[in-house]
């Protein structure tokens, strides 16, 4: 019995390249998803004001009350304020 190394090689060869095709189409996508996500947020925390209803990262629902440089004061139930970082809030509404 007689191994091919040659055919062996190339056909090595040839899976890697097309596995690295692959992985470039998939690390373009990923990064474009990324990008659209990141200025999605951008928006959200920039667009925070006093009586904005908001949903933190943990699922918690409040309403904006007062807002400082990096923090936001939220009243999650009536006379419950807590101050939380900007960057926790993952969604946003207007407020009454």
């Amino acid at each position: 019995m007689n191994i091919n190394w040659e055919v062996i090689a190339w056909t090595c060869i040839t899976l890697a390249v097309i596995m690295g095709i692959f992985a470039l189409i998939l690390g373009f996508i990923s990064a474009k998803n990324m990008r659209a996500r990141r200025e999605q947020m951008r928006e959200i925390h920039t667009g925070l004001a006093i009586g904005s209803q908001v949903m933190f990262a943990g699922g918690l629902y409040g309403r904006v009350v007062g807002i400082e440089e990096d923090t936001l004061n939220v009243e999650i139930a009536k006379g419950t304020v807590i101050k939380i970082d900007r960057y926790a809030v993952q969604g946003i509404s207007q407020g009454k």
